[in-house]
Protein backbone atom coordinates (compact mmCIF):
# COMPACT_ATOMS: atom_id res chain seq x y z
CA UNK A 1 0.00 0.00 0.00
CA UNK A 2 1.46 3.42 -1.28
CA UNK A 3 0.22 6.70 -0.32
CA UNK A 4 -2.19 7.00 -2.87
CA UNK A 5 -3.92 3.45 -1.53
CA UNK A 6 -4.00 4.95 1.47
CA UNK A 7 -5.92 8.22 0.62
CA UNK A 8 -8.25 5.95 -1.50
CA UNK A 9 -9.23 3.71 1.32
CA UNK A 10 -9.67 6.98 3.65
CA UNK A 11 -11.82 8.79 1.33
CA UNK A 12 -13.99 5.45 0.40
CA UNK A 13 -14.16 4.80 4.55
CA UNK A 14 -14.91 8.19 5.71
CA UNK A 15 -17.05 9.26 2.98
CA UNK A 16 -14.59 12.08 2.24
CA UNK A 17 -13.41 13.83 -1.39
CA UNK A 18 -9.69 12.14 -2.26
CA UNK A 19 -8.52 15.99 -1.86
CA UNK A 20 -10.02 16.22 1.99
CA UNK A 21 -8.43 12.66 2.96
CA UNK A 22 -5.35 13.59 1.21
CA UNK A 23 -5.30 16.25 3.13
CA UNK A 24 -5.62 14.77 6.32
CA UNK A 25 -2.97 12.48 5.26
CA UNK A 26 -0.68 15.37 4.30
CA UNK A 27 -1.61 17.14 7.38
CA UNK A 28 -0.95 13.69 9.66
CA UNK A 29 2.38 13.24 8.23
CA UNK A 30 3.13 17.13 8.65
CA UNK A 31 2.62 16.73 12.67
CA UNK A 32 4.53 13.27 13.06
CA UNK A 33 7.36 14.86 11.28
CA UNK A 34 7.28 17.96 13.68
CA UNK A 35 6.49 16.28 16.64
CA UNK A 36 9.86 14.12 15.89
CA UNK A 37 12.03 17.29 14.93
CA UNK A 38 11.59 19.03 18.29
CA UNK A 39 12.34 15.29 19.93
CA UNK A 40 8.94 14.70 21.00
CA UNK A 41 7.09 10.86 20.70
CA UNK A 42 3.97 10.68 19.42
CA UNK A 43 2.17 7.34 20.95
CA UNK A 44 -1.00 5.78 18.98
CA UNK A 45 -2.09 2.70 21.94
CA UNK A 46 -2.50 -0.05 20.23
CA UNK A 47 -0.92 0.82 17.31
CA UNK A 48 2.54 2.36 18.31
CA UNK A 49 5.28 4.86 19.12
CA UNK A 50 7.34 6.76 16.96
CA UNK A 51 10.43 8.53 18.45
CA UNK A 52 13.61 9.52 17.66
CA UNK A 53 16.93 8.28 18.93
CA UNK A 54 20.93 9.00 18.80
CA UNK A 55 23.13 6.98 16.50
CA UNK A 56 26.77 7.07 17.53
CA UNK A 57 29.28 8.31 15.63
CA UNK A 58 31.11 5.48 13.80
CA UNK A 59 34.15 4.63 11.10
CA UNK A 60 32.87 2.65 8.13
CA UNK A 61 34.16 1.59 4.80
CA UNK A 62 34.01 2.58 1.16
CA UNK A 63 33.19 -0.54 -0.38
CA UNK A 64 35.15 0.66 -4.18
CA UNK A 65 38.05 1.96 -2.61
CA UNK A 66 37.59 0.38 0.92
CA UNK A 67 38.82 4.08 2.35
CA UNK A 68 37.86 4.08 5.90
CA UNK A 69 34.73 6.85 6.19
CA UNK A 70 33.66 8.89 9.20
CA UNK A 71 30.22 9.05 9.53
CA UNK A 72 29.06 11.38 11.92
CA UNK A 73 26.29 10.74 14.71
CA UNK A 74 23.08 11.50 14.02
CA UNK A 75 19.34 11.37 15.49
CA UNK A 76 17.50 8.95 13.53
CA UNK A 77 13.54 8.13 13.43
CA UNK A 78 12.39 5.05 15.19
CA UNK A 79 8.47 2.95 15.04
CA UNK A 80 7.87 0.48 17.72
CA UNK A 81 4.98 -1.19 17.20
CA UNK A 82 2.17 -1.98 19.72
CA UNK A 83 0.78 -4.99 20.99
CA UNK A 84 -2.20 -4.83 18.87
CA UNK A 85 -0.28 -4.09 16.09
CA UNK A 86 1.88 -7.04 16.62
CA UNK A 87 -1.27 -9.15 17.53
CA UNK A 88 -2.80 -8.57 14.49
CA UNK A 89 0.34 -9.29 12.02
CA UNK A 90 0.71 -12.69 13.52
Amino acid sequence: MNKQDLIAKIAKDVDLSKSAAGAAVDSFIDGVTKALKKGDSITFVGFGTFKTSQRKARTARNPQTGAPIKIPKRRVARFTPGKALKTAVK
